[in-house]
């Protein structure tokens, strides 16, 4: 049970929303729907790295995960009781497209019909990502070819044409500078290349599918809203040194600069003085930037935690696990040790959120789209209590006050008119996440979920933190 100082504040949080804006929970394709030799799914690079040796946490993988794709039905009744306006959800690339190229196939869009019949049934609007990390594995290459550009604009036409009379809001791509970093560049995710500063060709080839998606979905789904989801991560050195900063403003420009900049100003970034030849690969020809800054409808930002550099090597830990080529490079995450850490050991830093509003306002100023926050979310250690009138609840106070706290830097950063920020149309907050999944690299050691999953028996048990959110969607 919610104790009532937090339900008074969910009330009154509640009341402090403006009109139209959207509240709502997130999720990914891979993450929970499971079934990955059913109706003529395809292998993703995610499939693949999940048999590699180490790369799991507990030797796990997402044959299963939550079994969404079973149970939707009853995850569409938990959104429904939930209250939320919206439901950030993403489309399997190699459920509809087993090779990555070609029509749909037709077992996989048919999942995606219930899905969103159901959806729009219950009265949420749905909200597709059209990538979120399953590359198919048939792309040889992946990102790095330039061709995958190309299939993800043929999927994005495809699925518009399909879709586009329900889905009113489409995401191109999610966190593209996680895929280039984790995956390209570090080999913490799928599909787990090292390449270092080798990677920022991929760079490039998602954002140029983003723009050529944008072109599709425009065209084969006209009058629906188009936008690109990042996650932005404020930036500090560890020290005043001279070394320190140069690190710490390569490493914005690396994970922050790179992916929006040619989406919203049409160029990319200059590399930090001494850097220029690290960034060398993205001397690209103007036609590309060009396709890349098609006007977008929204920005999705994903805010989880700010990012702190430091000279020198460290270790070889990242937000995501261990990577060995960490130890090539020559800076490292150094840790925020006033702040509390989730699950993940993560900064829990909401008043980092209004510092990166207000970075997204000052860099990009009238450039800068209406803004959804697309996740935010904490994970914690949950468990189920069974009480003594035999019934369970999973008290997970923490994350109401990670989610408390988030929703308020925000509306309190866009509110305050001596901020940068205050120049920010903000429409939307998307809690991460409506279950406990597989969480990538982490397999199911952590947990982000306003509903607990156990993952033997599948057996879906809301937390606090959900009645908690269901307070605040139904008090507006």
């Amino acid at each position: 049970m919610i104790d009532d100082e937090r339900l008074e504040r969910a009330r009154e949080l509640a009341a402090r929303l403006p009109d139209g804006f959207v509240l709502g929970t997130a999720t990914s394709a891979f993450q929970i729907e499971g079934a990955v030799r059913e109706g003529g799914r395809g292998e993703s690079v995610w499939d693949a790295f999940t048999r590699v040796p180490g790369a799991i946490a507990g030797g796990a993988n997402a044959d299963v995960a939550t079994d969404h794709y079973h149970r939707y039905a009853d995850d569409v009744a938990l959104l429904a009781d939930l209250g939320a306006d919206s439901y950030r959800f993403s489309l399997s690339w190699t459920r509809l497209q087993p090779e990555g190229r070609g029509g749909l196939a037709e077992e996989g869009a048919a999942f995606y019909d219930r899905l969103l019949d159901g959806l729009l049934a219950a009265g949420i609007q749905p909200f597709a990502t059209l990538f979120h990390w399953d590359t198919p594995t048939a792309l040889r290459g992946g990102w790095l070819d330039r061709d995958t550009a190309s299939r993800f604009a043929d999927l994005a036409y495809a699925v518009g044409e399909r879709f586009g009379d329900r889905i009113p809001t489409w995401a191109t791509l999610n966190e593209p500078a996680t895929v280039t970093l984790e995956g390209y560049a570090l080999g913490v995710h799928a599909p787990g290349a090292t390449r270092l500063f080798g990677a920022l060709p991929t760079a490039h080839h998602q954002l140029l599918g983003h723009g050529l998606a944008t072109q599709a979905l425009r065209a084969s789904a006209p009058g629906t809203r188009v936008g690109l989801v990042n996650v932005h991560t404020p930036v500090s050195p560890a020290s005043d040194s001279e070394a320190d900063s140069a690190f710490a403003e390569l490493f914005d420009v690396l994970h922050n600069r790179i992916f929006a900049d040619p989406v919203l100003l049409g160029r990319y970034p200059d590399a930090p003085e001494g850097f220029e030849a690290l960034l060398g690969a993205l001397a690209v020809d103007p036609a590309d930037l060009a396709t890349i800054a098609q006007p977008i409808d929204f920005l999705g930002l994903n805010y989880y935690m700010p990012s702190r550099i430091a000279a020198g090597s460290g270790s070889a830990s990242t937000p995501d696990g261990d990577a060995e080529a960490m130890r090539s490079l020559p800076f490292h995450l150094a840790p925020w040790p006033e702040y509390p850490t989730s699950g993940f050991g993560w900064p829990i830093a909401p008043e980092m959120l209004g510092t990166a509003l207000d970075e997204l306002a000052e860099r990009y100023g009238e450039a800068l789209p209406p803004l959804v926050i697309t996740e935010s979310g904490v994970s914690l250690p949950d468990r189920v209590r069974r009480l003594d009138d035999g019934s369970v609840e999973v008290p997970d106070d923490r994350r109401i006050d990670y989610v408390d706290a988030h929703l308020r830097a925000a509306l309190d950063a866009v509110a305050d008119e001596t901020r940068p920020a205050s120049s920010i149309d903000l429409r939307g907050f998307h809690v991460w996440s409506l279950l406990d999944n597989f969480e990538w690299a982490a397999g199911y050691t952590q947990r982000f979920g306003l509903v607990h999953v156990d993952f033997t028996t599948l057996e879906r048990t809301t937390k606090r933190s959900f009645e908690w959110f269901r307070e605040v969607c139904r008090s507006r």
